[in-house]
């Protein structure tokens, strides 16, 4: 995978409930409108849902890796997407993204909403 990583002045925890409250996904990620779990209960591995791209097209998603409070990939309309992964820092965290390798033009993509997570993270 390619990858792309900021460091953030908050803590893991603060990093993490942001990257996998579904309701927060709108926030920070570009590409996404809304997003919702097929069941209730937090984000694991195996949860199933829909994800609205910023056309109001709902698509399929599945969490295929899930790390509880370190790291989550999934599989949209099962195509591989992105993967996230939150580590301790010195600093607070670091976030990355990695994106398949044949998506490359998502890594702009995937830096903006690391901003974007670092500003929710730290407010």
């Amino acid at each position: 995978m390619l990858t792309t990583a900021r460091t953030i002045a908050a803590p893991a925890e603060s990093a993490w409930r942001v990257l996998t409250d579904l309701s927060q996904w709108p926030r920070w990620g570009p590409t996404v409108q809304r997003a919702e779990l097929d069941e209730d209960g937090p984000l694991r591995l195996g949860s199933r849902g829909r994800v609205w791209t910023p056309i109001g097209v709902p698509l399929p998603f599945e969490i295929t890796e899930f790390d509880d409070g370190s790291a989550w990939a999934w599989k949209v309309a099962g195509v591989s997407a992105t993967r996230h992964v939150v580590t301790g820092h010195s600093q607070g965290c670091r976030v990355s993204f990695g994106v398949p390798l044949w998506a490359p033009a998502y890594l702009p993509v995937c830096a903006l909403a690391l901003k974007r997570i670092e500003d929710l993270a730290r407010a």
